[in-house]
């Protein structure tokens, strides 16, 4: 689809589902209405990790990522699920395609929000969101909060102002008012790691960010300083963009293991079991690789990652296997593992990616055929052993 930009300005809804994956379990179990539930791994296991929560959960403390002992300990009542993600996804699409009945200009982000421009519908805004939230809630009994703004940033902030079930309208005008006040960790794009470089420059409020030094924000930040002031101004001028959603470039699978060990033939498994996951999600998306990384994880949380890119796109369980463990055994340190991690980078769908040979490599490749024709040759005729090194 191509992207014509409106000369008007822009309309902008951001949509977040509230509590996805827990909303969507209610509907499959009316009984856990009004209940502290928790979507979260096995509980046996390490691995037990609170994946989301509803709202009455969080009441209680029960934070996303927090370990499941945790949890159950702030709140001894809480009913906790596994993640049902085929669930969840036949969800998802039924969102999204509510969304394209308005506009085509649907661009999801995630499993459970995204933008749509409304710039060119004929509708008031206010009233198009309205219709949305009410018709996801009555019919798909799915609630969410919808922000609304001239650019996906602003549209992004106002959707975090009010939830569950808000709309909020978050203008140019009302940036003094409504957001500049807020601690700089509340901006989106602001991680833990740069608020507390903001705040070694005295930088602690979104609006102090608006005005900051452009030049010192660059030093500290890099390319990032300059976009983030941008965006606590108001400025954003990333489209809407429906073809997006195809743009991954990384594709991977990590497992924390159950026990931290050192143990070759359980790192081993794991590793194909990983690679395993990782060539079906590439099938699933039809995609390729260039680069394999691995991710270790020791005991003490020391985190390592190695990469290699290679010669052509791959998307076999084998190769991706055969990258990874020479890489492992590269860079294993020898110390107990608690979780392992296989990513193939430099992404791209499968039908894109063609072999374009120029003159010259187009002679490579002649001269590679004739003397691999010429090994298997010689190899058939003595043997396996026929191209050992000779040494002088």
């Amino acid at each position: 689809m191509t992207i014509i930009q409106s000369k008007k300005r822009r309309i902008i809804l951001h949509i977040d589902m509230n509590c996805f994956y827990a909303s969507v379990e209610r509907i499959y179990h009316p009984d856990l209405k009004n209940k502290p539930i928790a979507i979260a791994g096995n509980p046996e296991e390490r691995k037990g990790i609170i994946v989301t929560s509803s709202y009455e959960a969080r009441a209680k403390g029960v934070k996303t990522t927090m370990p499941l002992w945790q949890a159950m300990k702030l709140c001894p009542d809480l009913i906790v699920l596994r993640p049902n993600f085929d669930r969840y996804r036949s969800a998802s699409e039924k969102l999204f395609k509510m969304m394209r009945e308005i506009t085509p200009y649907v661009q999801p982000v995630s499993i459970d929000e995204g933008y749509m421009d409304i710039t060119n519908i004929q509708s008031d805004p206010l009233e198009t969101a309205k219709l949305l939230q009410k018709r996801m809630l009555q019919t798909l009994d799915l609630p969410c909060s919808i922000g609304i703004g001239p650019n996906k940033f602003l549209a992004k902030m106002a959707s975090d102002m009010k939830k569950p079930l808000g709309i909020t309208v978050l203008r140019i005008r009302d940036l003094p008012q409504k957001m500049w006040q807020l601690p700089i960790e509340k901006m989106y794009g602001v991680g833990n790691k740069t608020a507390v470089k903001l705040h070694q420059i005295n930088i602690t409020t979104i609006g102090e960010l608006a005005k900051g030094d452009v030049y010192q924000l660059s030093q500290l930040l890099g390319i990032n300083g300059e976009r983030l002031k941008n965006r606590a101004n108001g400025i954003d001028s990333r489209p809407v963009d429906p073809e997006a959603v195809h743009d991954f470039k990384s594709v991977g699978s990590s497992q924390t293991l159950p026990f931290d060990t050192t143990d070759e033939n359980e790192i081993r498994t794991q590793l194909d079991q990983l690679a395993s996951k990782v060539e079906k999600r590439l099938q699933r998306r039809n995609a390729v690789g260039l680069t394999v990384q691995l991710m270790i994880r020791y005991s003490d949380r020391k985190t390592i990652t190695r990469s290699k890119k290679l010669n052509e796109y791959i998307q076999e369980k084998t190769k991706i296997l055969y990258v990874a463990m020479d890489l492992f055994y590269q860079h294993w340190n020898l110390e107990p593992i608690r979780l392992l991690g296989i990513t193939v980078q430099d992404v791209a769908e499968k039908h894109k990616v063609t072999k374009q040979l120029d003159l010259f490599s187009f002679e490579k490749e002649i001269e590679r055929d004739k003397l691999q024709l010429t090994i298997d040759q010689l190899t058939k005729k003595y043997g396996k052993n026929v191209f050992i090194p000779f040494k002088k």
